[in-house]
């Protein structure tokens, strides 16, 4: 057994000392202070790296009355878009040398919400970003009256006073337009659920686009985000020889109508031509690679981590932050047949 006593951490005082300065001195120096000779500056910095110390966060979060800390509550059950939205925002704020603090809950209540603000507020972040796509989460966040600025992210962004999220209806008329721009005319849409603004959007860009171009769109399929959902329909797609192309409003809904067509034996993209949305990283991968809507979420991210920065400074709100979608084209689509 060692009779060597084990070394304690350093503290303020240590590096005022060998720095031969005040602990004030040394606070200002760490806290960022511009009324330091750069002499000074060098020897206390040269000190606090010999000697490993590590500033008290919490002492300077109640000095300073920042805690360096935002808060993230993602509603929606682990789904891909939210689930990438919420890591790119965790990956952003550590980039801007935030630490997020995240609570995941399948959905949300009023009761659930104040308490998750609570947990949050008692580990001292100054704002909270809610990644939220359904109506009924949207509108507890929207009603919910915190101390904190709270920014919105996904779901219907029209009436939340600081939002950021990607333009669903335009990502729609960019499929619809693609498979127009390749003859289709009797293109089905495959829609999410009713309840989740996103889906509604996409049911909106789909049907201006088949519109704009004078055609009547038929009436959506809505249904969970989900693959099962795409073979339950895509069994009535296939049995429809006038269906030459779908648009599903996720790629998950796009897997389960590519198994639906293939056992059905409808050879895509020769007689259906498919498009997705969101491009999952194993969207290029399948038997065809996946023509599909990219959303960009690192984008959305930084955006929100932005935007929640600006409130926190006590920034005006502006306009909804959207974010313009990409079509990434892929095997799955061709011209439509003769």
């Amino acid at each position: 057994m060692s009779d060597v006593a084990p070394q304690r951490p350093a503290v303020m005082h240590d590096v005022a000392r060998l720095a031969g300065v005040s602990h004030q001195t040394v606070s200002r120096v760490i806290n960022g202070s511009t009324r330091i000779r750069p002499e000074t500056r060098e020897r206390v910095e040269r000190a606090i790296e010999q000697l490993g110390y590590r500033p008290n966060t919490a002492a300077r979060a109640l000095v300073k009355g920042r805690s360096g800390m935002i808060g993230v509550i993602g509603v929606g059950g682990g789904y891909f878009g939210p689930a990438s939205i919420q890591r790119s925002i965790e990956a952003a704020a550590q980039h801007r040398g935030l630490f997020a603090s995240t609570v995941s809950v399948a959905t949300l209540t009023r009761s659930l919400l104040d308490d998750s603000v609570e947990h949050l507020r008692r580990q001292g972040v100054e704002g909270i970003i809610i990644v939220a796509g359904q109506d009924d989460a949207l509108e507890v966040a929207r009603n919910r009256t915190a101390d904190v600025p709270i920014v919105l992210v996904e779901g219907d962004l029209s009436r939340a006073r600081w939002t950021v999220g990607v333009d669903q209806a335009e990502g729609a008329r960019l499929a619809v337009r693609h498979l127009l721009e390749l003859g289709h005319r009797e293109i089905v849409h495959l829609g999410g659920p009713a309840d989740w603004a996103e889906a509604r959007a996409r049911v909106d860009g789909f049907r201006l686009e088949m519109q704009a171009a004078g055609l009547r769109p038929a009436e959506p399929v809505l249904g969970p985000w989900n693959a099962a959902h795409g073979l339950a329909i895509g069994s009535e797609v296939a049995a429809d020889p006038d269906i030459t192309a779908v648009f599903a409003a996720n790629d998950q809904i796009a897997i389960g109508l590519l198994l639906a067509l293939h056992e059905a034996g409808r050879r895509v993209p020769d007689e259906v031509s498919v498009v997705g949305f969101d491009d999952q990283p194993e969207a290029a991968y399948l038997i065809p690679p996946l023509t599909t809507v990219r959303q960009d979420f690192g984008t959305v991210g930084v955006r929100a981590v932005d935007a929640l920065t600006s409130a926190i400074a006590g920034a005006d709100a502006g306009p909804p932050g959207l974010i313009s979608p990409e079509l990434v084209v892929r095997r799955s689509t061709g011209p439509a047949r003769r």
